[in-house]
């Protein structure tokens, strides 16, 4: 079966650079110290966090899931470009393949960002996705920017 496709756009008051270092580059600290509710832990498994490297996931007790597992395909720190694939976790089940995730942060014209986010699920057998299940996941990723958003507009001096 093919892929599904969903893309997605948020903006945010934080520059591009500033959002990117603080929920890309340092998401493995970061998240965990914001969200402990969410996130036991991030670990780089193999590489130093960039492209080639591998993460895990390590979600809070209570959680539907419990970890996630993923590749970094792609990190450019000057296209503000990161794209990673989900390859181990409970999110993929006996569903589930994988799911690729393409992120770009771009400038506004007030100085925030617009961040344009597509995922591509790759069902297993003749599963097809379910599209209110993706969108429950967007929007507690968009919460989770949010999250690093406030903390950056009320600690001006991180991530600058």
């Amino acid at each position: 079966m093919a892929a599904t496709t969903f893309s997605h756009e948020y903006t945010y008051t934080i520059p591009p650079a500033r959002l990117f270092k603080a929920s890309v580059l340092d998401s493995h600290n970061l998240f965990p110290k914001l969200l402990p509710q969410a996130f036991k832990s991030i670990e780089i498994l193999r590489g130093n966090g960039g492209s080639g490297s591998i993460k895990q996931i390590n979600l809070g007790d209570g959680k539907t899931l419990s970890f996630l597992k993923y590749h970094i395909d792609e990190l450019n720190e000057e296209t503000y470009t990161y794209s990673y694939t989900l390859i181990e976790g409970d999110a993929l089940s006996d569903k589930l393949e994988k799911i690729t995730y393409e992120v770009k942060f771009e400038p506004t014209a007030n100085g925030g960002t617009i961040s344009k986010m597509t995922s591509k699920y790759y069902p297993k057998g003749d599963y097809v996705v379910n599209e209110e299940e993706v969108m429950a996941g967007k929007e507690k990723a968009s919460g989770m920017y949010k999250a690093v958003e406030a903390f950056l507009l009320q600690n001006p001096e991180a991530y600058a």
